[in-house]
């Protein structure tokens, strides 16, 4: 079989790396910890060493997840602005127009959301 020379280092390259990985998978089952059936603790919950407190099927309040989409939601319309940023002078009044009516419409939504109470947590 003829390889051009151009292969040579990326078949070595590729095969040090499955080597590693080959090895590192044989490494750890022959020099990692034996537990026996007795000590097997997969199936409890572990949050940084902390024992768990109540139920995790704990119902959360519909407001944590109405928050959590509101602030994607303006979030994104942050990334829109990036890109009039860096090209505001090529589009002009025409553009500045459009964009001061895409923020005119998300702070009119931000007004409803405010008004509506979405965002007092207190409720």
């Amino acid at each position: 079989m003829n390889l051009p020379e151009n292969y040579i280092p990326i078949l070595i390259q590729a095969a040090v790396g499955l080597s590693f990985v080959l090895l590192s998978l044989i490494g750890t089952h022959f020099l990692g910890p034996k537990q026996s059936k007795a000590q097997n603790r997969k199936n409890e919950s572990f949050e940084c060493g902390i024992e768990v407190e109540g139920n995790a099927r704990t119902p959360f309040s519909v407001k944590y997840f109405l928050t959590a989409v509101l602030f994607v939601l303006f979030d994104i319309e942050i990334v829109f602005f990036y890109p009039y940023a860096v090209n505001f002078r090529e589009f002009g009044v025409e553009g500045f127009l459009a964009v001061l009516t895409f923020v005119a419409v998300f702070f009119l939504a931000f007004i409803y959301v405010w008004k509506r109470g979405a965002l007092d947590w207190d409720k």
